[in-house]
């Protein structure tokens, strides 16, 4: 045990855990994987060309009963005889007898073999008998130009294996076959007569195929040496190009095997020539042969638990003294995260764990050092931004009216200024406010009326106003000097530039939660990119469009929060509709009306 007693935590977890663990689960699996996967490859080659061998040898058995059948057909003297006469049109009793013959021939060769199809002679002289004693040729096929009936021809006596296709020479007849067809030549093996035609029923081979296990998604194809698919499990997704095989390099190699390099989805392919023309592939998936795979893993893996479990008990032994000042560290870092400072990690053993102790708890002083004064910083900030910002609304107000009362009393109007003085001292009293930054909504709308009183005063027939607000809101709390702006603003660039007598109307009330104040206009109105950037922050007063806008939204999101704030309508010529929107703050029960 004195190996592992390192001063270092590093040194410990790397000689205990990395030797004894990672190096042994690293070198169990690349031997597991390199016998596992070679092997089972192997087998499942030979297990796979195995089986093609099997199914070649069961249709070699199907084309060679055909071949036979062909040989019976071309010994037969009546069928010699048939394709050899010329200038004959086949209806006199002798020739209608052979024909019967023949067909009662070809017709006793079925009876025993259920695997073909039919059995046809077609004479280059025009005449034709089949199995069938009816027969009854489809009128819309030439016989001549049929591929099996082509190819016999080009083979000059040699048989001829087709693809598999649907035979429709008989009149409402149409199997799907293979057909075996070879040219009967003279008995002097001069001159070509005639063909003779023997199909093999489809179904004979797809049943044969459908019954090789090659794995859960494994199959068996034929494919011919012109690359056409004879038989295929899911050949309808093949002429669909819903599916693909590897069919270049089928017909460019002979009888072996080849593996895709699809990731995943890779394919052996085990290929097996017939000698006719056709070649037989097997295609099973690599992932799928795990059966050896599986055995070998199993037994590599008993082998590497058992050493897994020492180095990882060895491990365990070894480090339970090293996690204990670790784990008790990551418990005092949770409580930091939750916002609890004031804990303190002892200092102990080993030396890492205490330097890093020593450093945690000069850190966690140091954020709770910093965080009170960044606490500190912001409500100062935040104070000193909404007396800036009410500083910014106060003076502007004022210096409007004062020039309001300049000038009525140039005009000798006594008694409008008094009026005037009176009301502007009644608003300036109720948003003082006792330095408070919330009023109740009754003192705000108390301003409003004072405000509104004063503007009509001095626009006299110019301005009228009406103000609705909810009565059973009063007694809720809103920012003081809130609605003014607003209003000095639809005065100065809604009303004051229109013809006729302009209109402010001011309502409010509560729904969802949240307190509503709407301050509309039948003024000149906005534009359309006056009214989009009316609330953009940070414009000059050169640029800006109304009046104090900007501040009145910065205050209300300063202090309720982003969602809170102003928002705008207008249409050009017909007006303004600004809608604030607060938080429902609720203070004393309202106990009077609004005030002049």
């Amino acid at each position: 045990m004195e190996l592992f007693k390192f001063k270092s935590i590093q040194t410990n977890i790397a000689a205990a855990s990395a030797c004894l663990i990672l190096l042994t689960a690293v070198l169990l699996g690349v031997i597991s994987y390199q016998l596992s996967a070679s092997s089972v490859r192997e087998t499942a080659q030979d297990y796979t060309a195995e089986l093609i061998r099997q199914v070649n040898a069961n249709i070699q058995t199907y084309i060679t009963s055909m071949e036979n059948i062909s040989m019976l057909a071309l010994s037969n003297e009546d069928v010699r005889e048939l394709v050899g006469e010329a200038g004959n049109d086949g209806t006199s009793a002798e020739e209608l007898a052979r024909e019967q013959r023949i067909s009662a021939y070809f017709h006793s060769i079925l009876a025993s073999r259920k695997d073909i199809a039919s059995i046809n002679v077609i004479g280059y002289n025009g005449r034709f008998v089949s199995d069938r004693e009816q027969a009854e040729l489809n009128p819309s096929v030439r016989l001549e130009e049929q591929p099996w009936y082509k190819s016999a021809q080009e083979a000059s006596g040699r048989i001829v294996v087709s693809s598999s296709h649907v035979q429709h020479m008989f009149k409402d007849e149409y199997d799907w076959v293979v057909s075996l067809s070879r040219e009967l030549w003279s008995k002097d093996q001069t001159e070509p007569r005639g063909v003779l035609l023997v199909d093999l029923n489809f179904s004979v081979i797809n049943d044969t195929l459908n019954n090789i296990d090659l794995s859960k998604r494994g199959y068996v194809f034929i494919v011919d040496e012109d690359g056409n698919i004879v038989y295929h499990p899911q050949q309808q997704l093949i002429y669909s190009n819903l599916k693909s095989e590897k069919i270049d390099e089928v017909l460019a190699k002979g009888s072996g095997s080849f593996m895709t390099d699809e990731g995943k989805t890779s394919r052996i392919y085990t290929i097996q020539n017939t000698g006719f023309g056709w070649k037989i592939v097997g295609v099973s998936y690599a992932n799928e042969l795990i059966g050896n795979k599986r055995e070998m893993q199993l037994s590599m893996v008993a082998a590497g638990i058992f050493c897994l479990i020492v180095g990882l008990l060895l491990a365990v032994f070894i480090s339970r003294n090293l996690s204990r000042p670790i784990k008790q560290l990551q418990e005092h870092m949770k409580k930091v995260e939750k916002g609890i400072f004031n804990i303190r990690v002892p200092i102990g053993n080993p030396r890492e764990i205490a330097s890093l102790a020593r450093t945690f708890n000069l850190m966690v002083v140091k954020i709770e050092e910093l965080m009170s004064q960044v606490v500190r910083e912001q409500e100062i900030k935040r104070k000193s931004e909404l007396t800036a910002l009410q500083a910014q609304i106060n003076p502007h107000f004022l210096y409007n009216t004062l020039d309001s009362i300049i000038w009525m009393a140039e005009g000798k109007k006594t008694d409008e200024v008094v009026l005037m003085t009176s009301a502007l001292a009644r608003l300036f009293r109720s948003s003082i406010s006792r330095g408070q930054e919330l009023v109740s909504i009754r003192t705000e709308i108390e301003h409003v009326a004072n405000y509104l009183t004063i503007q009509k005063i001095r626009y006299k027939d110019k301005l009228d106003f009406h103000i609705d607000v909810d009565q059973d809101i009063y007694h809720y709390r809103t920012l003081k000097v809130l609605l003014q702006p607003l209003l000095e603003n639809a005065i100065y660039h809604g009303i004051k530039n229109k013809i006729g007598t302009g209109t402010i109307q001011v309502t409010g009330g509560k729904r969802e939660g949240y307190i509503w104040f709407e301050v509309s206009d039948n003024g000149v109105g906005m534009e359309a990119d006056t009214l989009r950037s009316i609330l953009e922050p940070r414009r000059s007063d050169r640029e800006s469009k109304g009046v104090g806008v900007v501040n009145v939204h910065e205050r209300i999101q300063l202090y309720f929060g982003k969602e809170y704030g102003l928002s705008y309508a207008s249409i050009p010529d017909e007006g303004t509709t600004v809608t604030v929107r607060i938080a429902a703050i609720e203070g004393e029960e309202y106990a009077g009306g609004v005030g002049a």
